[in-house]
């Protein structure tokens, strides 16, 4: 099979992780609210460990993938979730749920480095956008899916779903990673994207020179962005059953109206992947993010469906150029995919852990205000775009006097 046919393999083996893992995460809370009794606080505190383990994990993930295979990598990612989320259909303790999501957190760090750095190795600058275009389509098209369906799944096949659907997928994963490594006709622990990478030492991808300096200031202003988006993203998913509930939404109605910010992040995937005139323009990295920063105060505190619906198409759509340019400003100057996609991921695991420590620790110290958290993540975020000016402004500067 040939390099370009193993990728869209690898294509499908990325929309099926993705889909167990965000039906699992973002489904987690509600488990957690019906069974234990959990508090919209109690939830971001167990956010704030998930995304904890994420932002260490992550970078190691990506440097074992690099330095031992890919498929090695993946493979190892997929048995640690599959072992997890087979114990959790059984356990009724709150301490052995937790410590199930945090290996189901481990493991699929040795996932996401590992498929965004067999996808993008050795291709052209025109080659990898049309990658991390379609990595981005097929990840947030399946998210959104798992997000829009799970109340629904949730409702219909019971909680204990959230276990037994995402282990289903994993074996698939599993079954499709063999079946990949048989095509290739390599051994089962080699990476099949190996093969892509010794044709790019012979030349079949040709390099197109380009000037430094002022990519990677893009990189080090993508790098902050976006665990700042993720603080929005993982604070937003610990409380929407608390939304859900104020705006007397069942699961599966907070399953279909708190899903739109998928379906708006994937649509932005399409534009931004078709129409390439952001790549290095500041005005579209702070424009998003400052709309990231609006719109998320209004989703948490909406006091109608219609308010947080229209807030949510905004949301997403600032969402999807952020991290398509974290993506892709760490691919198109890496030589070592597997590294970068592993900084990548680790950058979303400190927003991860960041927004809902933050607003867990207001809830904690503030509890006579209910919206403290709320506001305390938009105070963050605010700093963010401060510091996201203040890194260009500085960049600029150098990057004028080198030239």
């Amino acid at each position: 099979m040939a390099p370009r046919q193993l990728k869209i393999g690898y294509f499908v083996l990325e929309g099926l992780n993705s889909f167990g893992t965000v039906f699992y995460i973002y489904y987690f809370y509600f488990f957690t609210r019906k069974v234990f009794g959990f508090s919209d606080q109690a939830n971001l505190e167990l956010a704030a460990l998930n995304g904890c383990v994420t932002m260490f994990a992550s970078w190691w993930g990506g440097r074992f993938a690099q330095r031992f295979g890919f498929s090695g990598a993946l493979k190892l990612g997929l048995i640690l979730m599959l072992m997890a989320l087979a114990i959790g259909a059984f356990l009724n303790s709150v301490a052995g749920q937790i410590l199930v999501m945090v290996v189901v957190a481990l493991g699929m760090c040795f996932t996401w480095p590992t498929l965004e750095a067999i996808l993008c190795e050795d291709e052209t600058r025109a080659g990898l956008q049309r990658v991390v275009g379609i990595f981005n389509v097929v990840w947030a098209g399946t998210a959104a899916v798992a997000d829009f369906a799970g109340g629904a799944m949730l409702e219909k096949l019971g909680l204990r779903s959230i276990f037994y659907v995402p282990a289903a997928i994993v074996l698939g994963e599993l079954a499709l990673i063999l079946w990949l490594a048989n095509r290739a006709g390599i051994p089962p622990l080699s990476s099949a994207a190996s093969l892509v990478k010794d044709q790019g030492r012979h030349g079949r991808y040709p390099t197109i020179p380009r000037p430094i300096a002022q990519p990677r200031l893009f990189r080090r202003m993508a790098w902050l962005a976006n665990p700042f988006a993720y603080v929005a993203i993982n604070t937003l998913v610990a409380v929407i059953p608390g939304v859900a509930k104020r705006l007397d939404l069942s699961t599966m109605a907070a399953g279909f109206c708190c899903s739109v910010w998928c379906f708006a992040r994937l649509g932005s995937f399409f534009a931004f992947w078709l129409w390439t005139g952001w790549h290095y323009r500041f005005r579209w990295l702070v424009t998003a993010y400052a709309a990231l920063v609006l719109t998320f105060g209004i989703i948490v505190l909406a006091p109608n469906l219609m308010i947080l619906v229209l807030a949510q198409m905004i949301f997403g759509c600032a969402l999807g150029l952020i991290y398509y340019s974290s993506l892709f400003y760490s691919m198109d100057l890496s030589d070592t995919k597997g590294t970068h996609g592993g900084i990548h991921e680790a950058a979303i695991g400190l927003g991860n852990f960041a927004g809902p420590a933050l607003g867990a620790a207001s809830l904690h110290f503030l509890p006579q205000h209910p919206s403290s958290g709320a506001v305390a993540v938009n105070l963050l975020l605010l700093l963010g775009l401060g510091g996201l000016v203040a890194v260009w402004a500085k960049g600029r500067g150098a990057v004028s006097n080198q030239e």
